[in-house]
Order: structure tokens, then sequence, then C-alpha cells
């Protein structure tokens, strides 16, 4: 019903039940509607979308392969529910003892069972074609009762007047959808613009970095080079500096070593006066033997009158001992024969008193 009283427009509709709609989305179903809000457009990219990859205007599901897509999943779906079932069906019990279990046919019409079925040639003939009649209007049964009635210009409504409050509506959102992609194509605009001088200035900062880092990284081969070349000269002075002292030691070594070496080969002998080493190899040799021979006679006749001296003066000493002993015994007995005569003549003298 409408009223138009106040000359504005309002729709009222009969009271119906609310349909059952589940309280959350199947995430399995694909949402197939165009996207008419900003809020559902795809293109829209959230959150930062500096790093976010946008999505061109044209990158717009197909149709048909969100089918395909629903089709298998649909497909996938009905083949886990006959597994399923076929896992939940209930096997037949084993045979019991002596028995075996047989396929046997449980259908009103027997039929019989044969690896290859029987095969009969048969041939007819057909009539020749015919034009084949059309066919006739389908006309549907009535199935109720006809009523007619009289409805004049202007009596349920006014479309010039019905349709303006509509045709603002879709005017105006027309106008506000394309307010709103007009103001999302600048924004876009202005972001892509943002983004490329953002792009420039991190490719000049790029680049800057890199200019230092190659003038840091020259000037550090340079220092290099610079160290070696200085560690180089210093090895090198050094070096000369080792050969200078060695040369002026030698100098100094090698300076009295001629003379050093001529004495220490004239003092072994290498240089040598002919009648000199003659004189020293043979003739004093010679002599020296000779007069070692005669002092070895002199000697041996030394020792011969020693030893025939020590001889006599042994015989001598051994016949004054003799003699020595032989007057000792020879007083000893003298002296017991006095006392043999002293006791006669006492035991001589006793009787007589």
């Amino acid at each position: 019903a409408q009223g138009a009283e106040n000359g504005g427009y309002a729709f009222a509709q009969q009271p119906r039940a609310v349909s059952n709609r589940k309280k959350f989305r199947d995430p399995a179903l694909v949402d197939d509607r165009l996207a008419v809000n900003i809020m559902w457009d795809r293109r829209v990219v959230r959150g930062n979308t500096y790093a976010a990859q946008v999505l061109p205007a044209t990158a717009v599901p197909d149709p048909v392969s969100m089918q395909k897509d629903a089709e298998q999943r649909k497909l996938a779906e009905i083949k886990k529910r006959q597994r399923v079932r076929q896992v939940a069906r209930p096997n037949t019990p084993d045979a019991v003892a002596g028995r075996r279990h047989m396929d046997v046919q449980t259908e009103n019409f027997l039929e019989e069972i044969s690896d290859r079925p029987a095969e009969l040639d048969q041939d007819t003939q057909t009539d020749a074609f015919m034009d084949r009649p059309p066919s006739p209007l389908y006309i549907p049964k009535k199935t109720g009762v006809d009523r007619e009635t009289q409805i004049y210009e202007g009596d349920l409504f006014d479309f010039d007047y019905e349709v303006e409050p509509i045709l603002q509506v879709v005017v105006g959102k027309t106008l506000e959808q394309s307010l709103m992609e007009v103001l999302e194509e600048e924004e876009l605009a202005n972001m892509r613009a943002h983004q490329d001088e953002f792009d420039q200035i991190r490719a000049a900062e790029l680049a800057e970095a890199q200019r230092m880092e190659e003038t840091e990284r020259r000037r550090a081969e340079e220092k290099e080079r610079r160290l070696a070349q200085e560690r180089e000269r210093i090895h090198n002075e050094r070096t000369v500096a080792k050969k200078v002292a060695a040369r002026g030691f030698a100098h100094r070594y090698i300076g009295d070593v001629v003379s050093d070496v001529f004495d220490n080969l004239e003092g072994t002998g290498f240089f040598y006066d002919p009648l000199v080493k003659e004189i020293e190899d043979t003739f004093v040799p010679w002599l020296l033997d000779g007069v070692a021979s005669s002092i070895g006679g002199m000697r041996e006749a030394q020792d011969s009158l020693n030893d025939a001296v020590q001889n006599a003066l042994k015989m001598q000493n051994d016949l004054a001992k003799i003699a020595s002993d032989q007057h000792t015994a020879l007083l000893v007995s003298m002296e017991l024969r006095k006392q043999e005569v002293e006791a006669v003549a006492a035991e001589g003298e006793a009787p007589a008193s």
C-alpha cells in the first residue's frame, strides 16, 4: 500500500516469516555476485598498501571456472559420502564349517548368467520415411474460474508520479556510485604518484648509498695499498740494513783471515824449507834414536851395577846378621855354662859345710 497524502513516498509489504538462515556463512560456497559496494570489491586492498600486490581492474573472477570448481567440489563430496557409506555397510559373516557362500539371484525375473550373452542375427525392412506432421499447439487446461472486471486509466496508480521516487533512488545511487568510483580513481592516482615519488626517493637514496659504499671501498683499498707499500718499504730497508751490516762484518772479519790462514798453514807445516824438513824428519830422529840407544845402554849398565851393589850389600847384611846371631848364641851358651858351673860349685860347697 502507498500513501501520498503528505506528498512523500512510502512502501509497505505484507508480513512474512523470517527465513531460517544460518548464523555464519559457509566458507566452501563462493559468492558469485559482483561487488556493488566498496567493502565487497575485491579490487580494494585493505591494510598496508605499500607492500600489497594491487590487482588490476580487469581481475574479475570467471563465472564459468567458478561453476566448474563448484561442480568438482560437489562431485568430490558425493564420492566422499559414497565411500563413507561403503565403509559403514556391514559385511556378510563368514560361512560355517562345511558350507560356503554362493551368489544367487533374488530378482522376480531370473536370467541366465553367462560370460558371453546369447547372440542372434535378425533383419527387417523399414518403410520409406514420411514427413513428420507438425506438433499441435499446447494449450494448458484451465483449472480456475474466469472472472473479469473493468479498470480505467488512473485507477490503480499514476506511473509518472510513482516512478519519480524510484528514479530518484536509482539516479542518486548511480551518482553516488559514480562519485565513489571517481574518488577511488583519484585516490589510486594519488597513491600511485606517492608511490612513484617514494620509489624515486628510495632509488636516489640507494644510489647515494651505493656511491658512498663505493667511495668507502676505494678508500679502504687505497689504505690497504698504502699500508702494503709501507710494509714493503720497511722490509726493504731492514733487508738493506742487514746486508750493509753483513758486508761491514765480512770486511772486518775477512781483513785478517788471509794472514791468519797463512800463519796457520805455515804453523801446521804446509809451507816448509826442504833442508829444515829433512833435518827434522831424517836427521833429528836418527840422532834421537842413537842418543836414546846410548842412554839406554848406559841405563842398563847403571842398573846392572846398582843390582850388583845391592846384592853385595844384601849379602853383607845377611852375613852380618848371621854373625850377630852366632855371637848372640855363643854369649847365651857361655852364660848358660857359667850358670851351670856356678850351680855345680854351689852344690859342691853345700855338702862340705
